[in-house]
């Protein structure tokens, strides 16, 4: 069962701890039944508050028309096709116009009535349906800056800062305190904020489940692959413990497990089985639940209801790189036959705050039921909120994050923390033979796939979304055709280009697919690396960025083709599998009805899983629609390039692994006066394409400048009118004319408009790649 730690340990606890409670929750009450599908039911409960205040208002993502949508479909595939494949498409929308497509139209119009979004369900059964390990396939990951106060640096401290922080998160969104987003006075769903914590994907022999405990309290930790826990919150959701309290905790759990010897450890580390094939690791919890009130049973059930989990890892990556992939698979080392690498201290079915021991913090996210862009918002909250609480240590009046009414724990009568547990506990699973062996069986997989990636890290300082919007272009965009330019210099073609686009201003909206080869993209890039002037390039760059940012628009209305093409094909696929059209989705999220955020859109052609919730009627639709036939469908869905931006100046990286077996999985960050990205692959010339990245951004400047001098001294007025006038006494200081442009040019005619798209990015992994 789960134990206390010993009790020398325990006696140095804070006060008011109840050490005679031994579990969470019982084990039958961890899920109860309406939470296995929270989405089935009306969203979030109104309580007074501000959170959800926008809710009702939000709009219905609109269903595209069908000639729009194939339109688009033959404009996005253009540049990755010869003049015969175009023909061959073109034929095939044609095909699909006159016969399936209207059909097909009328079926999703008539399956949407009623539900909040048309795609949502579709979007769920692709993620949960997914039959493979989660890591490197569908987790993505966040890596922090660290914190800003040098001393705080260590492993115990950044933990306990980030953990109080983030209660203070949950504390927000669970009394309706925490602000909502909102995209120039534009307001965005907040329904995801519902689900990040307490939840879990839980995997069964006809895919996963998600489910929430919308009460949990606790924390799980692990260390060194051992597992632990204690209470954080009340059940009215407010903090338990100050910071020091958690810190030492946390100082406890890690002294504990050091007791024992990590080769030791690392035979009953079970957060290995998370990274099983799904149905594998179904089969594997069906061992630990076989007995329902067993030791397994409860211990199984303790982490899946935890509010978070906290691994604190023994080890100090020293790069960039290595901390990147620290935080998205963890390490493989294996030491006389036995893994003892960072991997084992995992679990993946769960929202994870990783911290290393030099104090390098990250977070690893199961995102089914929420976007980056939600756990971003998670993530620099938490990381603003350790600063402010740091500077309120030295000042009283220094500000809060966060307006609450909740009383400080530090404060508070004993008597009103009610039963809890906040001395740590150590689970201690029991291990039967099978458990061992599965467990070795999956270590060794995991080692194959950790050893099958590599990553790469470009950190650019040349310059960033400061210099790149003096010069005219929107920053994504800019970005973007470096990523095209630097592929076609390696390997002279365009591929199949992903990025994300944001589509909260919907209710219950998530994003739509940007395909980044374009025309005009595939012109620059042939522009760029033939022999033209430096003026030809600026212009084809142009054109190129111009029409990536009207395509981001585009999708962030909702109106791109991936999307309304996926959700036709799923209502194909459901109208002929009789048993699907019988049965409702039972795979723990469903689309609610009116009143109520790595992937969706896989490639129909990969894709052989059973569907259900559609119409009752039998449809006489047998044959797949020429246009999911197509050869440029398949194309269009294996990825090569998966991109996505997830800016903010908490963060130092954030990525994902590729999406395809020769693909590039890039997350990038461009800041104020630097751009970061982290590129992952199954080992293609990672670290060549990171070098032709950089040359790229260098020449560009260089070229941007020299179109600059051709058109005017570029000047600021402020300089001009400074010359006007007899200027005070002494010898003018030059800047670098390399590096003053950029400031000094002030803003290009079309900045402007260029900048309306920042901030539309998705913020999502590779596998929402339609």
């Amino acid at each position: 069962m789960p134990t206390s730690l010993n009790e020398s340990l325990a006696s140095q606890q804070p006060p008011n701890s109840d050490t005679g409670r031994s579990s969470p929750r019982a084990i039958n009450q961890a899920f109860p039944p309406a939470e296995r599908e929270p989405l089935a039911a009306d969203g979030p409960d109104r309580k007074p508050g501000i959170t959800y205040a926008s809710q009702d208002k939000l709009p219905k993502l609109p269903i595209p028309e069908l000639e729009d949508t194939c339109l688009k479909y033959q404009a996005v595939l253009a540049p990755l096709q010869n003049q015969r494949e175009q023909q061959e498409t073109a034929a095939a929308v044609q095909d699909f116009l006159k016969h399936d497509g209207p059909e097909l139209q009328a079926r999703l119009k008539k399956y949407a009535t009623g539900k909040t979004s048309y795609i949502e369900q579709f979007w769920y059964d692709s993620y949960l349906n997914f039959d493979n390990s989660v890591v490197l396939n569908l987790n993505p990951f966040f890596l922090l800056e660290d914190d800003p106060t040098p001393a705080r640096n260590n492993q115990v401290t950044r933990a306990a800062s980030l953990v109080v922080s983030a209660l203070c998160f949950v504390r927000a969104v669970r009394k309706e305190e925490l602000p909502p987003d909102t995209l120039r006075g534009t307001p965005l769903d907040m329904y995801q904020y519902s689900r990040l914590f307490g939840t879990a994907r839980l995997p069964t022999e006809n895919g996963c489940q998600i489910a929430q405990d919308s009460g949990s309290r606790h924390i799980v930790v692990l260390c060194k692959g051992q597992f632990y826990w204690f209470d954080v919150l009340d059940d009215s959701s407010d903090i338990l413990m100050i910071e020091k309290d958690v810190a030492l905790n946390l100082q406890v759990i890690v002294d504990d497990a050091e007791q024992t010897p990590i080769q030791e450890a690392a035979k009953g580390a079970l957060g290995v089985l998370s990274t099983e094939n799904r149905k594998v690791w179904a089969g594997l919890r069906d061992v630990l639940t076989r007995e329902e009130d067993s030791n397994n049973a409860e211990c199984l059930s303790i982490v899946d209801s935890a509010l978070f989990v906290l691994c604190l890892d023994y080890t100090e990556p020293k790069t960039g790189a290595e901390l990147c992939g620290n935080m998205l698979c963890g390490t493989s080392e294996v030491v006389k036959g036995v893994q003892i690498g960072t991997c084992t201290n995992r679990w993946y079915d769960k929202m994870q705050i990783i911290v290393c021991k030099n104090g390098s913090a990250g977070i690893n996210f199961e995102h089914t039921g929420v976007d980056g862009h939600t756990v971003l918002r998670m993530a620099s909250d938490v990381y603003t909120d350790t600063i402010l609480r740091f500077a309120k240590s030295i000042n009283g009046q220094a500000p809060s994050l966060w307006t609450s009414t909740s009383p400080d724990p530090s404060k508070r009568d004993p008597e009103s923390f009610g039963d809890v547990s906040t001395t740590p506990r150590k689970l201690e699973w029991e291990m039967l033979p099978e458990l061992s062996t599965a467990l070795r069986f999956a270590e060794t997989r995991l080692a194959d796939l950790i050893q099958q990636n590599e990553f790469q890290i470009l950190e650019f300082a040349g310059y960033g979304k400061h210099f790149i919007t003096s010069m005219g272009f929107s920053p994504d965009a800019f970005v973007q055709m470096a990523f095209q330019a630097a592929y076609y210099g390696l390997y002279g073609r365009v591929e199949s280009t992903y990025e994300p686009a944001m589509t909260k201003a919907f209710l219950h909206g998530r994003t739509e697919a940007i395909r980044s080869a374009t025309i005009e993209s595939t012109d620059f890039v042939k522009t760029f690396w033939a022999d033209n002037s430096p003026q030809q390039k600026v212009d084809a760059l142009k054109k190129a960025t111009q029409k990536h940012t009207a395509l981001t628009k585009e999708c962030a209305k909702a109106l791109g083709q991936d999307r309304h093409l996926y959700a036709l094909y799923c209502v194909w696929q459901r109208a002929v599998d009789e048993e699907g059209a019988e049965a409702a989705s039972s795979n723990g999220y469903s689309s609610p009805v009116d009143g109520s955020s790595s992937s969706p859109p896989q490639s129909p052609s990969n894709n052989t899983r059973s569907t259900s919730s559609s119409p009752s009627h039998k449809v006489p639709l047998r044959q797949m629609p020429a246009l999911f036939s197509d050869p440029g469908y398949d194309r269009l869905n294996t990825t090569i390039i998966s991109t996505s931006n997830c800016g903010n100046p908490a963060l130092r990286h954030f990525g994902f692994g590729p999406s395809s077996a020769d693909g590039f999985g890039i997350g990038y960050i461009i800041k104020d006066d630097s751009i970061s990205i982290c590129i992952s692959s199954k080992h293609r010339q990672t670290k060549r394409f990171v070098e032709s990245l950089e040359a790229y951004f260098g020449e560009m400047k260089r070229l941007l400048r020299s179109v600059k001098k051709g058109e005017g001294t570029g000047r600021s007025r402020v300089r001009e009118s400074e010359q006007e006038k007899r200027g005070p006494r002494g010898r003018v200081i030059k800047a670098d004319a390399q590096d003053s442009e950029g400031v000094l040019a002030g803003k290009g005619d079309d900045q402007e408009d260029d900048e309306e798209d920042d901030g539309l990015g998705g913020c999502e992994s590779f596998f929402l790649s339609a």
